[in-house]
């Protein structure tokens, strides 16, 4: 990886998330709240994390909606990290830009997928640097899985575990593709990578 690519990667975690931390710190506490009910919950849950506390949340609605959600839940208790995990999916433009916007605010970090959160689960087989419509992940997903995916499976963290260096390595080169920020135009594009990065700090 050059300099630049360096360069990239460090602006998008400034943009999307924090900066990876250090091994070693102490325990910190989590808030994930996810635009998904199951899907993205039973992911997150699943980290095997000894030195910090999850709170994992799945409201089931819409990316504005989620982050005004969290934001009122960030205020009822102390959390370290705050995050919200959503995708582009279909949902007015305006609205997932008013997202980001009161996220920033915030300063609630954000997982987002361009256009699922299936592109993090591809990932982790293969590099996919041109759109698909989302109802081609799953098919695909089966494709390498070699059995049917099914999008609620509660062992999916397992089942993809000895290759998230692959899916971080190649979510990191996706993003260092786009030489400017538009999340919502950016297909495909995730930035799942920066929350599995700092949650692996903790195991």
């Amino acid at each position: 990886m050059g300099s630049d690519d360096l360069f990239k990667k460090s602006k998008a975690e400034r943009i999307f998330g924090r900066k990876v931390g250090t091994k070693g710190k102490p325990k910190d506490s989590f808030l994930i709240v996810c635009e998904g009910k199951k899907t993205e919950p039973l992911y997150f849950d699943s980290f095997r994390v000894k030195t910090a506390s999850i709170k994992v949340l799945g409201l089931g609605c819409d990316p504005l909606t989620l982050v005004e959600e969290t934001i009122n839940l960030k205020s009822q208790g102390t959390y370290d990290q705050v995050w919200c995990v959503f995708d582009r999916d279909n949902f007015p433009e305006d609205r997932v830009r008013e997202a980001f916007e009161l996220a920033k605010k915030n300063r609630i970090d954000i997982a987002y997928s361009n256009e699922s959160f299936e592109l993090w689960y591809l990932l982790h087989f293969h590099y996919y640097n041109t759109a698909l419509s989302r109802s081609s992940y799953e098919p695909i997903l089966s494709n390498h899985l070699g059995y049917k995916y099914e999008k609620n499976n509660p062992q999916m963290y397992e089942i993809l575990l000895d290759r998230q260096p692959t899916a971080i390595k190649l979510a990191e080169k996706l993003l260092s593709n786009y030489s400017y920020d538009d999340p919502i135009h950016n297909n495909p594009q995730t930035t799942v990578h920066l929350l599995v990065k700092q949650l692996n700090i903790y195991i």
